[in-house]
This record gives structure tokens, sequence and C-alpha cells, in this order.
């Protein structure tokens, strides 16, 4: 189940102890965050195969599997920020989970204002080097809002659904290269999408028809190009100086 508003960023919490996660769920529901929940790994990785979150928040000691299993099933397929949120304090463990993947590690008990902040940086980063410090990524008129999962075309507010703006995201992360339609599906749907290329098609295609309609005076063009037989680029982002 998804808790939360329509539009934020969807954030999927990994913890076993049901206090833990519900005092999580609440927090993050607070400050405008979708939530989806798990108490064991097996949950965790069909929900994330189903939703494909913005970010995870794992705990290590889980019932059924070792969290690392967890980063280990998720780096295959996506650069889905982790978070990794554990008791365990050796300093082996941290390195371990790092270097399998995760991108934070934060010690139990931790204050939730330095939770939230780890948890901004890393929706930040995942705008791609193009963004600007807040997360924001712009061509031209377009302006996508990675930490606050929005999106504007000379200031007007686009309504993207969630996968819609995950495809978007990805292409301008990557603005200035060609990315595959293997590359999306497995970014944006997973590994069990594989060879459904009709699924980019369709999404792309509500992409652009969305952006068109808020930008009547064509200023975007063609800003999503379509490499015939192969996958889609887009021009390059413009970083902003603004914070």
């Amino acid at each position: 189940m998804t808790f939360g508003r329509d539009s934020g960023p969807t954030i999927l919490v990994v913890e076993d102890d049901d206090e833990a996660r519900r005092a999580l769920q609440r927090d993050l529901l607070a400050r405008g965050y979708r939530v989806e929940e798990a108490a064991d790994g097996a949950t965790a990785l069909a929900r994330w195969d189903a939703r494909r979150p913005d970010a995870i928040l794992l705990d290590l000691g889980l019932p059924d599997m070792d969290g690392a299993a967890v980063i280990r099933h998720v780096r295959r397929e996506s650069l889905t920020p982790i978070l990794v949120i554990s008791a365990r304090e050796a300093e082996a463990v941290k390195v371990e989970a790092l270097e399998l993947g995760a991108d934070d590690y934060v010690t139990k008990p931790f204050g939730t204002a330095e939770l939230q902040a780890r948890l901004r940086a890393l929706l930040r980063r995942a705008a791609g080097p193009a963004s600007d410090a807040a997360g924001r990524v712009r061509a031209g008129p377009l302006v996508l809002d990675a930490t606050r999962h929005e999106v504007t075309v000379a200031g007007n507010p686009v309504d993207l659904t969630p996968r819609e703006f995950e495809v978007l995201r990805v292409l301008l992360a990557h603005a200035g290269r060609l990315v595959t339609r293997g590359r999306l599906l497995r970014t944006v749907w997973g590994a069990a999408y594989q060879g459904e290329d009709h699924y980019v098609h369709v999404f792309v295609s509500q992409v652009r028809r969305k952006l068109a309609a808020h930008d009547p005076e064509g200023l975007l063009g063609d800003l999503i190009v379509t490499e015939p037989g192969v996958g889609y680029r887009v021009r390059a982002a413009e970083p902003s100086a603004e914070t």
C-alpha cells in the first residue's frame, strides 16, 4: 500500500520493527513524501520491483534476509538512492554496505533532522550532474525538481504520473547522451519488463504530449529526440546558479 499525497517522492521504508517503521512513515508523510513500507526483505523487493520508489530507507537486520541482499538486488538494475538505517555500528559493516552500493549510512538511534537532511541530499544527487544545489534540472523553460517531485514548464505545473516523472528524470539525468530503451526499461520498470519496448514508447509519448500542452509557444522544441531503433536523447540540460 502507498501512503501519502499523489505527488511527491516515493520512499520505500524497509524496517522490521513495527513501531520504528510507523514512526518513519509518519515523519515522511508529514514532510510531503509518499511512503511504501515493508517489514521484511521479500516484501521490500516485491514492492521495489512493482513501484520503483525514488529512494529506499533500509534496515540491515531483516527477519528473512540480510539487508545486504536487498542492496545487491536493487543495484543489479538501478541507481535508486539507498540510505541504510541500522543499529550495527561496526565500521566493517558500514563499509560493506557502502561498497555494495548503499549511498549513505545512519546509525540508530538517529535524529529525524539528520535523517531528513541526508535523504534530501540523496534525492538532489539523483537528479544527475546537471542539477543545481536544490536538486533542480533545467532545460529551457522546463524545470524538474527531484526533491519536490515536480515538473514545470514556464512556471506552469505539469501533472505527470510517477512513472512519467521517472522517465523524464532519467532522460534529463543523462542529458546529451543516448539512453537506450533497454536502460529505460530496467531503470523505471525493472528487469522483468525486458523486451517490453512498447512501455517506453507509450510513456515517452505521454511525457511529450503533456509537456507540449504547457508549451504553446514551442520554447522546448524537440526536447526528447528519438534515435530510431535504439532509444532517446535529450539536449544537454542547463545547470542553474540558483539555490
